[in-house]
């Protein structure tokens, strides 16, 4: 398990952890048990609700395990997308908070920074993505590029 970790840095491993628990856990549970009438997704910051939202979770679901399978294999095609999808969280924070916080531009620009400044890490993690990053398989270490 330790081998999983090895060869990104720590922040990437916690995206990466966050990607996989969504991709195995949140989406599933989402998706398969929890009641249309309850159902809420959120794209560019617009709050979908019932059956928009669970149409467009198979979306998320695959964004996700795309994020799991790229970070684990650092592949090179996560650059740019990882960045990009990062860059339009914070611009959906944004405006999710101007829609649904009432109109607060301070906690929207709060919210998206931290988001930014991911982006920015990702985007400038460009010469990781490589595909060179070793991981243990029923013994065997495997790199794939």
């Amino acid at each position: 398990m330790k081998n999983v970790f090895q060869g990104r840095p720590v922040w990437m491993n916690v995206i990466m952890v966050f990607c996989a628990y969504m991709t195995f856990i949140y989406m599933p549970f989402d998706f398969i048990f929890k009641p249309v009438d309850q159902d809420e997704e959120v794209w560019f910051g617009v709050m979908l609700h019932g059956w928009w939202a669970k149409a467009t979770e198979p979306l998320h679901w695959l964004i996700y395990g795309f994020g799991t399978f790229g970070f684990l294999r650092m592949k090179p095609w996560m650059f740019p997308w990882a960045a990009l999808y990062t860059f339009q969280v914070a611009v959906a924070m944004l405006v999710w908070s101007i829609l649904y916080g009432k109109g607060s531009v301070v906690f929207g620009v709060l919210t998206a920074l931290p988001f930014v400044f991911l982006g920015v890490k990702l985007w400038q993690a460009k010469t990781q993505f490589n595909g060179m990053v070793g991981v243990q398989v029923s013994g065997i270490e495997t790199t794939d590029g």
